[in-house]
């Protein structure tokens, strides 16, 4: 059997946990062919609605559609969001055991009215407020509890309040202890929280604002400095940082490996990040080497930007690509 494909069967007999901000990406779906008199606004004639899971959600679906096993821990809101929120997982497939329910959040809900195919406005309902000490212990009993059968952590942090510097530290040495290797999704606020994990992966973007830093990062030397202070300061394993048009590099303690991206008609660029740290996750889960780690999650990355909206990766075609890319 082709070493590629052993590595996809791999996959199949991992559990992944992934702790963070979940939530419902809705849609208003309509048509604009005329103005408000009320105001100057477009009147949008409403032909469908749709629903789908996002944040960390997202993530949860692409390792399902890798073939492993997602567990999703967070905690939402006691309200109609976060009973749609179970009807969207359960639906897909995915269990609902690592949800806790808090009346004291919102489940958030980020729907995006549509007109002529063009996104005219984004209404958010949510808190973003850390979670309170009841809901941060309850939150790191239920994932001490799903730890104990998983291979690999994802952090999936959308700067919601469900991670934050309370609970980051301790969840983290929740994971060492059980040497389960751990992989963070970052955003600004608790950038510099995630010490020890074994794989940190911001975007140039998140590097910039995360180190507080102005230079030129599209610039190689700049950008490895930077990436050496981020490493000194996270005491990280390794660090993969997706560059857009420029592929990916990862960096570890004794090696860099700088994979270009791949040819791609680009239609959107949404949820490619959740694609490329659930690939990277179960490459980690089996201890797969740096290279193909970032060889195989660029690869995944772009295959998803190929398709307008926020979808999961297709598996077999990414193992089609993967056997001619990786098996030269």
């Amino acid at each position: 059997m082709n070493p590629i494909q052993t590595l996809f069967n791999s996959f199949s007999k991992k559990r992944v946990l992934i702790i963070g901000d979940v939530m419902i990406d809705s849609y208003i779906i309509g048509k604009v062919d005329r103005v408000s008199p009320e105001a100057p606004v477009p009147v949008v004639d409403v032909t469908g609605f749709d629903q789908r899971l996002g944040g960390a959600g997202n993530v949860a679906l692409n390792i399902k559609a890798m073939g492993a096993t997602p567990i999703l821990c967070s905690v939402v809101g006691q309200d109609k969001e976060g009973k749609e929120l179970r009807d969207i997982m359960m639906k897909a497939g995915l269990t609902c055991n690592g949800l806790i329910h808090s009346d004291k959040r919102k489940t958030t809900n980020k729907t995006r009215v549509l007109g002529n195919n063009h996104q005219l406005l984004r209404i958010d309902h949510e808190i973003t407020n850390d979670l309170d000490v009841v809901d941060t212990f309850l939150l790191e009993q239920r994932f001490a509890e799903e730890l104990e059968n998983c291979d690999v952590v994802i952090f999936e942090d959308y700067n919601k309040g469900v991670l934050h510097s309370k609970n980051i530290e301790l969840l983290i040495q929740k994971c060492v202890a059980k040497g389960v290797p751990t992989i963070v999704d970052p955003k600004k606020a608790n950038f510099l929280a995630y010490k020890n994990v074994t794989l940190f992966k911001p975007n140039l973007k998140e590097i910039k604002e995360g180190l507080k830093i102005e230079t030129n990062l599209s610039e190689q030397s700049n950008l490895n400095n930077a990436i050496s202070e981020l490493m000194t300061s996270l005491n990280n394993e390794f660090t993969l940082v997706t560059l857009s048009e420029r592929g990916v590099v990862i960096t570890g303690k004794s090696e860099t490996h700088h994979i270009p991206a791949h040819i791609r008609t680009i239609a959107d660029v949404s949820g490619a990040g959740d694609t490329v740290v659930s690939v990277a996750a179960l490459c980690l889960s089996v201890k797969t080497d740096a290279r193909t780690l970032a060889e195989l999650s660029n690869l995944a990355g772009g295959l998803v930007c190929e398709i307008t909206g926020v979808v999961p990766i297709n598996k077999e075609q990414l193992l089609t690509e993967a056997i001619k890319v990786l098996g030269k």
